[in-house]
C-alpha cells in the first residue's frame, strides 16, 4: 500500500482551502484518509498553514510520500529539514545537540522572515491608506473651489440681475413722471 500525503480540498468555487492528509494512493482525493495532519488556507496573506509537524515526521520517517505542494509545505514548516538532520543524527555525521542548534538557527531566521513580511504588508496597507486620503482630499479641495466658484457665479448673475432691475425700475419711474410733468 503506498501512502502519500497530499492535500484535500474543502470550502466553496473559488476561495478553497485544503485539508493535509496522510492517504492511500488509491484513494480518491477528497474521499477516505488515513490521519489529517494539518490545514493549508491559502486565501490569507501570508497563506495559513495549520500542521501537526511530529505527526508529519513520523508518516515521513516510515516512507510516506509527499505530493508536489505537500513536499513545498513540509519544507516550509521544517519537516523535512528536521528528518534531513535525524538522518544525519542516525548515521553519527553529527550529534543532537548539532541538529538541535542548526534546527533552532533555522527557525529563528524563519520566523523573522514571516514576521517582516507581515510588517511589510502593513506598512504596504498604511502607505496606500495615506495615499488614498490625500487623493480624497484634493478631490475634496476640487469640488469646494467648483462649488465656491460657482456660487460666486451665482452671485454676480443675482447682483447683475438686480442691478438690470433696479435700471429697469428708474426707467420705468422715470418714465411714468415724464408725461405726469408734460
Amino acid at each position: 500500500m503506498a501512502v502519500k500525503i497530499r492535500l484535500q480540498r474543502h470550502g466553496k468555487k473559488n476561495f478553497a482551502f485544503y485539508h493535509i492528509v496522510v492517504a492511500d494512493s488509491r484513494a480518491p482525493r477528497d474521499g477516505r484518509f488515513i490521519e489529517q495532519i494539518g490545514s493549508y488556507n491559502p486565501n490569507t496573506n501570508p497563506a495559513t498553514i495549520i500542521l501537526n509537524a511530529d505527526r508529519a515526521l513520523a508518516w515521513v520517517k516510515v516512507g510516506a510520500e509527499p505530493t508536489l505542494v505537500a513536499r513545498r509545505i513540509l519544507s516550509y514548516e521544517g519537516v523535512l529539514l528536521r528528518n534531513h538532520l535525524d538522518g544525519g543524527v542516525a548515521k553519527g555525521a553529527l550529534t543532537q545537540e548539532q541538529a538541535d542548534q542548526k534546527w533552532n538557527a533555522w527557525k529563528a531566521q524563519r520566523d523573522a522572515k514571516i514576521a517582516s513580511k507581515k510588517e511589510g504588508l502593513v506598512k504596504d496597507a498604511a502607505s496606500k491608506a495615506k495615499a488614498a486620503l490625500e487623493a480624497e482630499k484634493k478631490v475634496n479641495a476640487e469640488r469646494a473651489e467648483a462649488i465656491a466658484k460657482k456660487a460666486e457665479e451665482l452671485a454676480k448673475a443675482a447682483e447683475e440681475a438686480a442691478a438690470a432691475k433696479a435700471a429697469e425700475e428708474a426707467a420705468a419711474a422715470e418714465a411714468a413722471e415724464a408725461p405726469a410733468e408734460a
